[in-house]
């Protein structure tokens, strides 16, 4: 299931990266961003390399800049995946990481989050934090959510999803191919309506491609970016 595909174009983390600031937030470390006062926040939950990317941060940024708190929580506790450490290939980094864990840890933000006075949430995941923010979906404790490059997700797991949900996928991608989003969608689709469903697939483009692409490519740069404005439209319409 985890390979290189998963951690291709490694960042290279920077704890000074972006506009915003750390903080505890729930009992973790977080990366927050924008207007504290705003009544709508997002969570953004991290792949395997953790809330210090700086692209990562960038878009959370992004998203800030709408009018969003935006909160990337440190889920990994500052362990995020070292792909140079040929001692600690992905396989066994996940047994200390597994892909559903944040779920969990995730309740006690959302709680301080609603304690602070936000009003409605929404999340987003990217590559290994699917799994937790689909168990979000199902939870009640968020009003949308929307998955990029997701792994580590079947069909199973997202049955029993009843809020709106998109799901940004590669065409060049084993961890979630095109034949297992047109699966998600069908089901979603049944499940949900067409409203608040979306599956799309980037052509041309490899799992990780929204926050591990190349600055220096400048197709990269514009599907990434296509995405980020998908991101945005969805939680624009969702959470409010």
């Amino acid at each position: 299931m985890s390979g290189p595909q998963c951690c291709s174009n490694p960042p290279i983390l920077n704890p000074n990266s972006g506009i915003g600031h750390v903080q505890k937030l729930g009992g973790l470390d977080a990366y927050v961003t924008g207007p504290s006062h705003s009544k709508l926040a997002i969570l953004m939950v991290s792949d395997v390399f953790g809330y210090e990317a700086p692209i990562l941060r960038k878009l959370a940024d992004k998203v800030a800049a709408t009018g969003y708190y935006v909160v990337v929580p440190d889920f990994l506790y500052g362990d995020p995946f070292a792909a140079e450490d040929a001692t600690r290939p992905l396989p066994v980094w996940l047994k200390d990481h597994e892909p559903n864990k944040a779920f969990e840890d995730a309740k006690p933000v959302i709680e301080a989050l609603k304690h602070k006075g936000v009003l409605a949430i929404g999340a987003a995941s990217f590559c290994w934090g699917a799994k937790s923010v689909v168990e979000l979906a199902k939870s009640g404790l968020i009003q949308a959510a929307v998955l990029l490059h997701p792994s580590f997700i079947t069909l199973d797991d997202i049955k029993g999803v009843n809020i709106p949900i998109a799901i940004l996928g590669a065409e060049i991608d084993k961890y979630c191919p095109p034949e297992l989003l047109k699966q998600l969608e069908q089901h979603l689709t049944a499940e949900l309506g067409v409203a608040d469903c979306y599956v799309k697939v980037f052509p041309k483009v490899s799992h990780g491609w929204t926050i591990r692409y190349n600055a220096e490519d400048e197709m990269a740069v514009k599907a990434a970016e296509e995405a980020h404005r998908n991101l945005l439209d969805w939680f624009h319409k969702h959470v409010k």
